[in-house]
């Protein structure tokens, strides 16, 4: 698996780093002196609702867009759709890109910690990778214990891009919606909205990747109802 510049081309293509405030990244080795290394989840409001799960290696991190997050139910398996390596920097992103820009929307830390390579496999991790069963451990914030990302056939383009994320059977197996149980982020506590709102970034949009507030339908964010309220007073000033 090739690390460093090479494989952060993707990445660096599809940004214009004059308009966005992720990081362009160095594409140095950053993992090979370390004795741990990254994990991170951001979740993203971009066009929809997705988490981007990133493991650290070979100075890049590893990337999967998991649509609907990740769950602790072992018996839950969720897709992951295997993107471009993102610079070891992103790791700490947090904020919003510009619409109009690639993944335009509210990117919060949702989780972060450290992982090592599990299994048969575990002193070859790019062996595990080819193989399309790459286990690992996960020592984070939210998430924790054995997990595998398995690649399954897909379609099209995306037919060797297609992964499954599992939780192994463990003490740390739960069935409880952690994605609901804790929305927010890791480093600041903050809500999609409230980065959106302090980034000048889309509230409206980023608060619909909020759970819903207590009373108020899935459907409709506490911000849409605030906005449908405004519009209905105005209406009847008018009257």
């Amino acid at each position: 698996m090739e690390g460093g510049t090479v494989s952060l081309k993707e990445y660096k293509e599809k940004r214009d780093f004059k308009k966005t405030p992720e990081p362009a990244g160095g594409g140095a080795n950053g993992g090979a002196a370390k004795q741990s290394l990254l994990y991170v989840i951001q979740k993203h409001r971009a066009t929809q609702l997705h988490y981007d799960f990133r493991l650290e290696l070979h100075g890049v991190l590893l990337s999967w867009a998991v649509p609907k997050g990740p769950s602790p139910d072992p018996s839950v398996k969720r897709l992951a759709m295997r993107v471009e390596d993102h610079p070891l920097d992103y790791a700490s992103f947090e904020g919003v890109i510009p619409e109009g820009e690639y993944g335009g929307g509210t990117v919060m830390v949702w989780d972060t910690g450290t992982w090592e390579p599990d299994g048969p496999l575990s002193h070859d991790p790019d062996a595990a990778l080819a193989k399309g069963d790459f286990k690992f451990k996960l020592f984070g914030k939210k998430l924790h214990g054995s997990w595998v990302l398995v690649r399954t056939r897909g379609f099209g383009s995306t037919a060797d891009r297609s992964w499954l994320l599992i939780k192994h059977r463990d003490q740390y197996a739960s069935t409880r919606d952690i994605t609901a149980d804790e929305p927010r982020s890791i480093l600041t506590k903050r809500l999609l909205v409230d980065i959106a709102r302090d980034g000048g970034g889309d509230v409206e949009k980023a608060a619909t990747g909020d759970p819903a507030p207590a009373g108020k339908s899935k459907g409709k964010s506490k911000v849409q109802s605030n906005a449908t309220s405004k519009t209905k007073s105005k209406a009847k000033a008018r009257k």
